[in-house]
């Protein structure tokens, strides 16, 4: 078995050795499936064939076929338990799920190799296997967009490729490559430029690895111009795109080359070799990855114009991947927790207790808050009704107040005027009849003058006794019913004009008989004549106001006209008196009416039924 198993891995380096061409690779795989195909009982010897031929094919740029064998070895060395074998499987298919841009599935694999290596004994394998793994993370990340965590596994890898047995130098230098990337891609040029300075003063490397050195002085190149430091450009562009042709004529580092000197061109104003270089690139990246030929076209839909630009886009919408890299890194965060440490798996667990704990209070204080505004709304709304009855109820007593001040000035008034009565008619007219007495025995006098001047006399003294008797009647007469409220509004008017600086006019008649109408309607209306007089004073700067009561179908009309500036009322703001009048209408269920005219002045109806 162990015969049958070298010879495999001797045919699989020979022919690896001389080209790939397509018939040395089914021949390769012809053989692989005829070993694989004998008795072999050793399930190791198996495991192990099928991750060498997956290690040939991922060299060989197939990924299909990598990922196949690949797979056959993951199953059988994850029956065995080897723990180390699986966890070098895993990586290889990572480096595949990279390659072949499905970064979730590479993260995710990768991760699962880390888990298995740190239940291991660090030994120089493992931590080797680890820089790989990390470096692959760093790798992945870095394309998801996720700079911070990308630099820092690369940063992990290094540690570990420094202290490793051996010559590394190689794959130490592949790692700081990458990250130094990470730095350009992140906008830390700086930190970027330091990184490849110090990569490039390697002096052997030109000499011994020329494609990689080629890459190198591209990428510094690259950041160099992004950070607009632009002095040794493009002579380091073209050096780089030198030695890339001298070891590898149109090889793949050449696209990426020819893609930063058209962009240099471009933003240069040289459109020409802009063009030149950005067609380059595109046919080269024909025979490579899609990705590198979407990133041509769309140079190219920049570079050029009109129709030619448009057919680049379209080519460049057909060819683009349906899958966005922040979604991407979306689903692969909560994929990278589930993989971490135990101890970060267990204060996950605490944070989700705290985070229900916490839910849970914060529907309790929600609540508890919502029942306290409700109780808090609910007493405002008692103590407003509270206000609003004790309101009317001072209303009522003011008014109250103000009839019993009315009835008692009449009441005096009255009296005064009995007083006069009694005056006129037992005293002036008592004397009044005497002194006619007098005169009325001087008629015994024949004499004609006598009489003729006696009469004349007499005449007038009846006269005035007439006129004190109608004066001393009318005085006796009682005032119209209902003129106490009339008086009432008109001592408010006449005092709010005197301090407003108004002329009024006051207008009423007797048919509203005010007996009738309610204390609750009269106190309204007082008071909407009051605060209407205050808006007219604050706001109007009128001279002159006019008010007049009316009965009309049983409704008595009130109008308010003042002679101020006016105001646009659909654009008026209502304030709180406004407010106030409207709620006093309602409640008397009467109706408020307000027309102005700019310059010309304002005019407040009110209806009020009398029922």
């Amino acid at each position: 078995m162990k015969s049958l198993f070298s010879l495999l891995i001797l045919l699989h380096c020979f022919f690896y050795s001389n080209g790939q061409s397509e018939t040395r690779i089914k021949a390769i795989d012809s053989i692989t499936q005829n070993v694989l195909k004998s008795n072999i009982k050793d399930s190791l010897t198996i495991a192990n064939a099928n991750f060498t031929i997956g290690e040939h094919y991922r060299y060989s740029y197939l990924a299909d076929s990598s990922y196949y064998y690949y797979h056959k070895a993951e199953k059988y060395y994850e029956k065995l338990g080897e723990k180390l074998q699986l966890a070098r499987t895993l990586y290889g298919i990572a480096v595949i799920q990279k390659n072949e841009k499905d970064l979730t599935g590479s993260e995710l694999t990768s991760i699962r190799a880390i888990a298995l290596l740190e239940t291991l004994v660090e030994t120089n394998e493992v931590r080797k296997y680890k820089s790989f793994i990390f470096n692959n993370l760093g790798l992945v990340l870095d394309q998801l967009g996720q700079q911070e965590e990308s630099i820092e596994y690369y940063k992990k890898s290094l540690k570990l490729k420094r202290n490793l047995k051996g010559n590394n130098a190689n794959t130490i230098d592949n790692s700081v490559n990458n990250l130094a990337l990470s730095y350009k891609n992140a906008g830390n040029y700086n930190l970027s430029i330091k990184t490849y300075q110090e990569l490039l003063a390697n002096e052997n490397l030109k000499n011994v690895r020329p494609d990689f050195y080629a890459l190198v002085l591209n990428n510094y190149a690259h950041t160099l111009y992004l950070s607009e430091q632009h002095e040794e450009l493009p002579e380091l562009y073209f050096e780089a795109l030198k030695i890339t042709d001298s070891v590898n004529p149109n090889g793949y580092n050449s696209i990426i080359i020819n893609q930063h000197l058209a962009e240099y061109f471009f933003n240069s104003g040289n459109k020409d070799s802009a063009k030149y270089y950005a067609y380059r690139a595109k046919e080269i990246s024909e025979e490579y990855h899609n990705d590198d030929l979407l990133k041509s076209l769309f140079l190219l839909s920049t570079i050029e114009e009109g129709e030619e630009s448009a057919k680049h886009l379209k080519a460049y919408i057909k060819l683009n991947d349906s899958l966005q890299k922040s979604e991407r890194a979306i689903r692969n965060k909560f994929a990278r927790i589930r993989f971490e440490t135990n101890q970060i798996e267990q204060e996950n667990i605490k944070i989700t207790k705290e985070r229900f704990w916490l839910f849970i209070i914060s529907v309790i204080v929600i609540l508890s808050s919502f029942l306290l505004y409700l109780v808090i709304t609910q007493r405002i709304k008692n103590k407003e009704l509270q206000f609003i009855q004790k309101q009317q109820e001072t209303n009522e007593e003011i008014y109250n107040l103000m009839l019993s001040q009315n009835e008692s000035i009449e009441e005096a008034r009255t009296m005064e005027k009995k007083r006069i009565s009694e005056e006129l008619h037992d005293g002036v007219l008592g004397r009044l009849f005497g002194t006619r007495l007098s005169l009325d025995s001087l008629n015994m006098s024949n004499s004609d003058e006598a009489i003729k001047t006696r009469s004349q006399y007499i005449d007038k003294l009846k006269t005035i006794e007439d006129d004190i008797r109608k004066v001393s009647h009318e005085l006796n007469t009682d005032f119209v019913s209902g003129s106490g409220f009339i008086d009432i509004i008109k001592t408010l008017i006449e005092t709010q004009a005197i301090a407003y600086q108004l002329d009024f006019k006051l207008e009423h008649n007797d048919d509203i008989n005010w007996d009738s109408v309610s204390n609750k309607k009269k106190i309204h209306i007082y008071r909407i004549i009051q605060e209407t007089l205050h808006n007219i004073y604050k706001h109007a700067q009128a001279s002159q106001v006019k008010i007049s009561f009316q009965l009309k179908n049983n409704v008595i009309c009130l109008m308010i006209e003042d002679d101020g500036s006016g105001f646009d009322v659909n654009k008026a703001k209502s304030g709180i008196g406004l407010k106030n009048m409207n709620s006093r209408i309602k409640e008397i269920n009467g109706s408020l009416q307000i027309t102005s005219q700019i310059e010309v002045g304002t005019t407040v109806s009110i209806e009020v039924p009398i029922p």
